[in-house]
């Protein structure tokens, strides 16, 4: 998947600025898809100039000129088209893991701090995640939310970013309990 098509859905939401564009990622796409502001300014500067998204220039008091883009026709057409493609299946590409893998070989104490740090991140962003939840369902039940709601698409990785970090915070209490298990009984062996 190219970061454009991450653009494009993340436009079917209505015209955005680059920068709020920038807050959307952060805060619901990031669950699955990061870039920095740089990388999707650039990719929005592309876009335009393939005719996927248009830009129309608001003058503001006070503040810098800013842009806000949308989708075109041809941008739906293509995000139309990539749904139709069999998707890539995910590789993970993790240093953290092979960090775990050579712990034998390696310092224990920051692989341990590595795996902490790991599991507060994704204490922090599942925290987030929930909130967002939380706004999105408003006063719904998710089945009734899921029914009704003229987008379903965002609340959907939504809920499959809420279930990635919950994954990844049983997967670090489960990695240090085992190594605090493991040197009780090298203390005590």
């Amino acid at each position: 998947m190219a970061l454009r098509n991450a653009i494009l859905a993340t436009l079917l939401d209505g015209e955005s600025s680059g920068y709020d564009l920038a807050k959307s990622f952060n805060a619901s796409v990031a669950n699955f898809w990061t870039a920095t502001p740089q990388q999707l300014y650039r990719e929005l500067d592309k876009m335009e100039s393939q005719g996927l998204v248009a830009a129309r220039v608001v003058e503001q008091r006070r503040r810098p000129t800013k842009r806000l883009f949308s989708l075109t026709d041809a941008g739906a057409a293509e995000l139309a088209e990539f749904t139709t493609r069999a998707p890539k299946p995910t590789a993970i590409r993790d240093e953290l893991l092979v960090q775990v893998q050579a712990i034998e070989a390696g310092d224990d104490k920051e692989v341990r701090r590595a795996v902490a740090d790991r599991m507060a991140i994704a204490e922090t962003k599942l925290k987030q995640f929930e909130r967002l939840r939380e706004r999105l369902l408003g006063e719904s039940a998710e089945a009734d939310f899921l029914a009704t709601a003229p987008r379903v698409g965002p609340y959907l990785t939504l809920a499959r970013g809420i279930a990635f970090e919950q994954e990844n915070i049983r997967w670090c209490e489960k990695v240090l309990a085992a190594l605090d298990r493991r040197d009780g009984d090298e203390r005590h062996g």
